[in-house]
């Protein structure tokens, strides 16, 4: 997922504090509320937009299974120091459907929802808890799988990916739930550009693309998130499940459309979005 276009500083509100800004956000998810802008000043760097994800995670009700990966715009990666972002996949927001089954993807009414086709790696192992630079050959050695998935990116605020990446990294990222599909067999051998998929919504073809449209490819973006968790003092485990980027673009979605994201010989993914409903603490 490209994490935001712009980067705009216009905050909604002045004087928010990074604990009252998380509380904003995850009391709109769970209450399934939109909210009307960003709940303070917009975050200058990604250290200030991930201290509000910290503070958020610990506020959330629920354990991390998960991880997903985004991109930062091209125009922002200099100033902002970094080419992706991440953010948490929590354990009930994650989906394992079986063939044939439609996944619901609930859409905050008057918040943000897209759908995006992912290749996703599963882990073999936990990550070392110190170690912070991850070369592409030890991130795949830890990994145990990779399969075909959908990212439901959602959020109570519409215009997350226009006020700019560190806005879409202190809401989680812009991830609302992942659901994982089968395993793709023999993936070590295979190269990205034959991974193939393509997004359908309401059954209009949206996107097609590859893990090889991933930019430098799935691998170094789990690279990536091993070594920015751990240095959060987030270390992967054992079993998470990693995206790692939006294979065919970020489609918008809306309550009442269907999904399709076929990954051809490897299956496909279906989905159906609704309102979204208060969520129980």
């Amino acid at each position: 997922m490209t994490a935001g276009a712009s980067a705009s500083t216009t905050p909604t509100t002045t004087g928010s504090t990074p604990v009252e800004i998380a509380r904003a956000f995850v009391t709109a998810r769970l209450a399934a509320r939109s909210l009307p802008g960003f709940p303070g000043a917009i975050p200058a760097s990604l250290a200030e937009a991930y201290a509000i994800q910290d503070i958020a995670i610990g506020l959330y009700p629920d354990d991390i299974a998960g991880w997903k990966v985004g991109r930062v715009p091209p125009d922002l990666q200099a100033r902002l120091g970094e080419e992706r972002i991440g953010g948490p996949t929590f354990r009930r927001a994650l989906r394992l459907p079986l063939g044939g089954e439609t996944v619901p993807l609930p859409v905050i009414a008057g918040g943000f929802g897209a759908v995006e086709a992912e290749f996703v790696y599963r882990l073999a192992a936990d990550a070392p808890p110190g170690k912070t630079d991850w070369t592409t050959s030890e991130a795949l050695a830890i990994a145990a799988s990779l399969h075909i998935g959908v990212e439901f990116a959602g959020s109570p605020l519409k215009t997350i990916n226009d006020l700019g990446s560190t806005v879409v990294a202190a809401d989680f990222g812009n991830n609302a739930a992942l659901i994982v599909g089968p395993e793709v067999a023999g993936w070590r051998d295979r190269a990205d550009a034959t991974l193939t998929c393509e997004t359908f919504i309401d059954e209009i073809s949206v996107g097609a693309g590859a893990a090889a449209s991933v930019p430098a490819g799935p691998a170094p973006a789990l690279a990536f998130l091993l070594g920015h968790c751990a240095a959060r003092g987030l270390p992967l485990k054992a079993g998470m499940y990693v995206t790692t980027g939006a294979a065919t673009g970020i489609h918008e979605i809306r309550a009442g459309q269907t999904a399709r994201v076929s990954f051809g010989e490897f299956g496909e993914i279906l989905c159906a979005a609704e309102i979204a409903r208060p969520t129980a603490r």
